[in-house]
């Protein structure tokens, strides 16, 4: 592939982020909203400790 090649997707993505320059900020929220969380390692170790072993193969009833 030529080095200069740009997709159609990443042609669409550069216009609409040239028309709309909020995206990234747009973005950036979101995934501070998601993802960027800080965890309680107690809580974690709780939800750890309290997990149930699962059957091998989940969907076979012994019925």
């Amino acid at each position: 592939m030529a080095k200069n090649y740009e997709s159609e997707i990443t042609q669409f993505l550069k216009g609409f982020k040239q028309e709309h320059p909020e995206t990234d900020n747009r973005q950036r929220e979101g995934r501070g909203r998601l993802w960027d969380k800080q965890l309680d390692a107690e809580l974690q170790e709780g939800y750890r400790a309290g997990r149930v072993a699962q059957p091998a193969y989940v969907y076979y009833s012994n019925d």
